[in-house]
Parts: C-alpha cells; sequence; structure tokens
C-alpha cells in the first residue's frame, strides 16, 4: 500500500483523530472511508450530470 503526506490544519487533525478513537479506528482507515465517500458521491453526481445533459440534447434534437 503506497503512503501519501498531506498537510492540514492541526485542529482538523485533532478533530480527525477524536472521530477515529471514538470509532476504534485509525486514523488512515477513517481518512480511506471519508474520500470512498467522496468519490462514490462525485461519480453520482456526475452521472446524474451527464444524464440531465443528455436528455436537453436529446429533446433539442426532437
Amino acid at each position: 500500500m503506497a503512503k501519501v503526506l498531506i498537510s492540514m490544519p492541526d485542529e482538523f487533525l485533532d478533530r480527525i483523530d477524536n472521530v477515529a478513537a471514538s470509532e476504534q479506528r485509525t486514523r488512515s482507515e477513517l481518512i480511506r472511508e471519508a474520500l470512498r465517500g467522496y468519490i462514490r458521491r462525485n461519480n453520482l453526481i456526475s452521472t446524474e450530470t451527464s444524464e440531465r445533459k443528455a436528455k436537453v440534447l436529446e429533446s433539442m434534437l426532437d
């Protein structure tokens, strides 16, 4: 597994660490899960946007 170095404000990292500790997970697990969710939502939005654009184009061609 690759390692990635990122920068973030100390206060934000403290919040991440608090959530991870309360859920008895590692910081890495929490961040990976958050990014998976972000990617999933982003893909869903992208798909919905593409479908709307396709419908507009189809209506213009009719």
